[in-house]
């Protein structure tokens, strides 16, 4: 068991955790909107949290804090983004 954040990662987490932070990552690079796709994917992550067997209440509150806290997590940062390199 690892922790991720401020949860512990356990099997009824892992999947939803990965779409939710690939997704949340295409925000920060501005592939997605953050203020319209926000709410998408942190109610997609709490229903593959659900449908992998994690509880109700487990799976509420996680939803809670990315609505409380995680708005700076997917919100664009100011500074220059990576530069790509192509390898030929």
């Amino acid at each position: 068991m690892a922790l991720s954040g401020p949860t512990v990662d356990t099997r009824t987490f892992m999947r939803g955790s990965l779409v939710h932070d690939a997704l949340y990552q295409l925000m920060r690079e501005e592939y997605l909107d953050y203020k319209k796709d926000r709410e998408y994917a942190n109610n997609l992550l709490k229903q593959i949290c659900r449908e992998d067997g994690m509880s109700k209440f487990r799976a509420w509150y996680v939803h809670r804090a990315l609505r409380l806290f995680g708005e700076k997590t997917a919100k664009p940062s100011s500074n220059e983004k990576d530069k790509i390199i192509c390898v030929p």
